[in-house]
């Protein structure tokens, strides 16, 4: 996976290579729904991330931070279910997503604790 270091770009990144996994699994009932869930929830966190670029105050940014977070936890399962369920032989194509994912979360769960912290520091 390619390395980008602004936020939205890395999460635009991850999002297209995830509908590239998901055009690249099988076409079975088993694949064809934990890809329509992934699709969903992978492309879901750049969405709202860019979202939470125009929030309308810190609070609203935490909040649409927090809806990537829980977007990015979700395609991390569905990775996870994938891993698991040998249902893909794109099996490095997997693993970065895997460890992206994880990091995804890490810096989002980073990012909505500084946000709070800023806010709380604001209202003093």
């Amino acid at each position: 996976m390619k390395r980008v270091f602004n936020l939205e770009d890395r999460l635009a990144v991850y999002s297209a290579t995830v509908l590239k996994l998901c055009n690249l699994l099988p076409k079975t009932y088993a694949a064809d729904v934990i890809a329509k869930q992934l699709t969903r929830a992978g492309v879901s966190v750049a969405l709202n991330y860019g979202e939470a670029q125009s929030a309308e105050s810190r609070k609203d940014f935490i909040h649409k931070v927090k809806i990537s977070l829980k977007e990015a936890r979700e395609s991390y399962v569905c990775l996870k279910i994938i891993n698991l369920s040998d249902i893909t032989d794109q099996n490095d194509l997997l693993s970065s997503l895997l460890k992206e994912a994880n990091e995804i979360i890490s810096i989002l769960v980073k990012s909505v604790e500084t946000a709070k912290k800023n806010m709380e520091n604001n209202k003093e």
